[in-house]
């Protein structure tokens, strides 16, 4: 049936074929809908992977994006960017609760930038 050459329509649906669709023949050629109903058939133009084709994940393969190491470049970056958001968070806490002048300095500059900014929505409607 796969040395068929001159097949416009084909509808093998509901027949419960099992097995991988033959490749480099003209039954790949037709739509997916031609094969409905046989939950076994794989291989292309269906979805289902073949079985023997399907690999467990490497670990090293979802570690890497690419092979030039660049997900570890990135995870440091990342790394990086959290410990200094965090440090310069603190440094402006630990400065608003010890802090005196810093702390009404904090509070004066928050306070005129909310009438700021309230002054220009009143001017807006």
């Amino acid at each position: 049936m796969s040395a068929l050459t001159f097949l416009g329509v084909l509808n093998l649906s509901h027949n419960n074929f099992k097995g991988k669709i033959p490749s480099g023949t003209q039954l790949q050629g037709f739509a997916n809908l031609s094969y409905v109903g046989n939950p076994k058939l794989y291989g292309p133009p269906l979805t289902k992977i073949c079985p023997q084709d399907e690999k467990p994940p490497n670990e090293e393969q979802t570690r890497e994006e690419d092979e030039d190491g660049n997900f570890e470049v990135q995870s440091w970056f990342c790394m990086g960017l959290g410990i200094g958001f965090a440090t310069s968070f603190l440094a402006v806490l630990i400065a608003v609760f010890f802090n005196e002048r810093f702390r009404h300095a904090y509070f004066r500059c928050l306070s005129q930038f909310y009438h700021m900014v309230t002054q220009k929505f009143n001017s807006i409607s």
